[in-house]
């Protein structure tokens, strides 16, 4: 496959260049190749993207999602790499389950699928899980995802035994005892509408919490989708005295604000809890200055029946694998302070570094997974239009810039705009 006249991105910057594609692989980059190809004029040509924080809810929530529509769902919107959470049913704490989700993922051969194993048995906070075991059988890192663990102790030892096995701890930061069932952030919204909220130090503490660990054991620890301006700083503080963190946000914390939440609608419901203006700010700056290292979805989607309920009852998470890449682009390199070639950093060269996956830059030997975009489409966001399961964004309505036009994993194209996903 030779693909060409495409604006390419690399670390460099954005140059007109030529891709010839072999046997999966970037075989050559060039002003220009001889041969027929694929014509790209007008559009942008961006290392494949890398979602490092999905939840593909199967097994056991396969009513939300599953493997084959989580998939589409990321092709769709540019990924050709994912990374799904372990709090599905049963949890992923063992190799059994790692290599359910890996054959899964081939069966279904759109983009590659890597599973993240849970910290502890049962994500219980209790007793280690079989580290060493999910690391053979495929697992790229450990969370705790949807909650924290407990105990400090344990903590430490998982980050211990993870760095035995080569894997890094992805740290959910929340202190469930001072977030007391708060599900919006506490501020003058939660006033207004009367929803019980969550303060700030629910999640800084525990941020704290990790970096200390991180700190005193001089092993690296992630920290999941960043919402506030204290952790963000944080984190820039301990990155200036060498500890190991690195940190991602997500779209919707760089996007709104806790506003969205006076009309009660509960797709605005999302945990860490959307934070003020000053937090949202803080985050955009944390990805202008390297203190926050990528954009995830934390794709979270879920059954209408558990979003059409009284806000205090309904689930939390959005649904954003087919919304991030235009929300990132339009938010911080069409609109905000960001070039071409840091927004591909962020979502696409970084979360490999992190996870230490290949991929993550066009350059010559590196598999061929791309991204290609038309910048200029402007485009209304429509979860009727969703192939995911989960249509639960507060997103719907808002136009953005950046159309995905073709994905393309390994070689071969996986989603071709208008076409369906192609196995």
């Amino acid at each position: 496959m030779i693909l060409k006249h495409g604006n390419v991105v690399t670390e460099e910057g954005v140059r007109s260049l030529d891709l010839r594609i072999e046997e999966g692989k970037i075989a050559e980059i060039a002003p220009q190749i001889e041969g027929e190809g694929l014509d790209l004029t007008g559009l942008t040509v961006f290392p494949g993207l890398i979602d490092m924080h999905v939840h593909l809810r199967e097994p056991g929530f396969e009513r939300k999602e599953d493997m084959t529509s989580g998939c589409r769902a990321a092709v769709k919107g540019g990924f050709t790499q994912i990374c799904c959470m372990p709090n599905t049913d049963p949890v992923v704490d063992n190799k059994v389950v790692v290599t359910y989700l890996k054959t899964r993922a081939k069966e279904t051969g759109l983009c590659k699928v890597h599973p993240i194993g849970a910290i502890t048995k049962g994500q219980r906070g209790e007793e280690l899980a079989a580290i060493g075991a999910m690391k053979a059988a495929g697992a790229v890192a450990i969370s705790e995802d949807g909650t924290s663990v407990p105990s400090a102790k344990i903590m430490a030892q998982a980050m211990q035994y993870a760095a035995d096995f080569g894997l890094k701890c992805l740290c959910h930061c929340e202190d469930k005892a001072l977030v007391d069932g708060g599900v919006v952030h506490e501020g003058y919204y939660s006033t207004l509408t009367g929803l019980k909220g969550s303060m700030r130090a629910a999640e800084d503490i525990m941020i704290a919490r990790e970096i200390c660990l991180a700190e005193s054991l001089n092993l690296p620890v992630h920290i999941c989708h960043v919402s506030t301006y204290s952790g963000v700083q944080l984190i820039r503080e301990a990155k200036a005295r060498g500890v190991q963190v690195t940190a991602e946000t997500c779209p919707h914390y760089f996007t709104l604000t806790d506003e969205a939440i006076r009309d009660f609608d509960t797709d605005s419901k999302v945990n860490p809890p959307l934070r003020e203006e000053k937090d949202r700010v803080a985050v955009i700056e944390g990805l202008r200055d390297g203190t926050l290292d990528c954009i995830v979805t934390d794709h979270a989607p879920h059954h209408e029946d558990e979003k059409r309920v009284e806000y205090a009852l309904a689930a939390f998470g959005i649904s954003g694998l087919e919304t991030s890449f235009a929300l990132s682009y339009t938010m911080l390199a069409k609109e905000g302070p960001l070039s071409l070639s840091e927004l591909a950093a962020l979502m696409s060269a970084n979360p490999a570094s992190i996870l230490s996956l290949q991929g993550g830059r066009i350059v010559r030997g590196a598999p061929a997974d791309l991204t290609i975009a038309d910048l200029n489409a402007e485009w209304t966001i429509d979860p009727g239009q969703f192939v995911s399961k989960g249509k639960n964004t507060p997103f719907k309505g808002r136009k953005v810039f950046g159309k995905i036009k073709f994905t393309i994993v390994d070689g071969e194209i996986k989603y071709r705009e208008g076409g369906e996903a192609e196995k």
